[in-house]
């Protein structure tokens, strides 16, 4: 488990290198779905994704590690790339071979070494653990992880310091690493507020163990829009964490994201990815949310 004293450590930390971010909101959006939304907006921050913040939190405290490796769909890749440069050491990220171009292309922009050929979401893992071995560079993980865990969780920090508290706070799951960090801030500073989870339908694999009360691991990977969230299981460090502190966690559906996509975008007028999506789509299939909501959007790499 981490608390809050971990999070505040990792602020402390992380303050001289990243964005302390904006919270937005939209009138007109907040009339069409008749709610008050706060949108923390990690899509402004540095690589352009939260995920700096809980791989630099973690490189951060190495000391002086020969380099630095890692599995990622995207951004983490950028978060732990970025990490790298600041601590002055090289950097290979596993990539699957399906990830974004995009965001494949972000990553050697920032330095590092890309290896992506025939990887997997069944064999990515022990790719880069072949690495970390041969290499001897140190592996940080995109979410099991406790330093990964509490630099997710400065955003919330953030948010507590910008708004009020609100009734609920929504956000994005994959292994947990965010939730986690998210939980964690929330459940210490507002403890009446409830954290809700949100996956697409086709990757819910944090629901479904949940409702177990234990890891379920998914048949197959994952296919959804939301390629920030295609994890096929809960993280083994992170899923205590959820079913301590996290109300709920909600499945959407594909289209209900992309729509959720554009209405940011058009509303807020930010370039947002579709996984950011996550956390507005519940409302717009007629979940029962109260009022008053806090939004963390996770990241803006996306080109149409």
């Amino acid at each position: 488990m981490i608390t809050l004293e971990d999070v505040r450590g990792a602020a402390g930390r992380l303050a001289p290198h990243i964005h302390r971010t904006p919270v937005l909101s939209s009138g007109s959006l907040d009339r069409l779905l008749d709610r008050e939304l706060l949108f923390k907006g990690e899509h402004l921050q540095k690589t352009g994704s939260f995920k700096v913040r809980g791989a630099l939190n973690a490189a951060l405290q190495l000391g002086a590690p020969r380099g630095l490796v890692t599995l990622s769909s995207g951004n983490h890749a950028q978060g732990v790339a970025f990490s790298s440069r600041v601590l002055g050491v090289p950097c290979v990220v596993v990539m699957y071979e399906d990830a974004s171009e995009t965001k494949k292309a972000a990553v050697r922009s920032y330095g590092a070494t890309v290896v992506d050929e025939g990887v997997t979401r069944l064999n990515g893992e022990a790719r880069v653990r072949d690495i970390a071995a041969e290499r001897g560079f140190h592996y940080i993980h995109a979410y099991d992880d406790a330093h990964v865990m509490a630099g997710q969780g400065t955003q919330a920090l953030e948010f507590t310091e910008q708004a009020d508290a609100p009734d609920a706070v929504l956000v994005a799951v994959g292994g947990g690493g965010m939730i986690s960090g998210i939980a964690t801030v929330i459940k210490a500073v507002w403890p009446s507020t409830r954290v809700i989870g949100v996956e697409p339908e086709a990757a819910d694999d944090t629901r479904r163990s949940l409702l177990a009360g234990r890891r379920i691991r998914l048949d197959a990977p994952p296919r959804t829009v939301a390629d920030g969230v295609q994890t096929m299981m809960p993280g083994a460090l992170t899923f205590p964490v959820v079913q301590k502190s996290v109300d709920e966690v909600l499945a959407v559906r594909e289209e209900s994201i992309l729509e959720a996509q554009r209405l940011m975008m058009r509303h807020l007028k930010q370039v947002v990815e579709p996984t950011a999506g996550l956390t507005l789509a519940p409302l717009l299939e007629g979940a029962e949310l109260p009022r008053r909501l806090g939004l963390f959007v996770c990241g803006g790499n996306w080109l149409p």
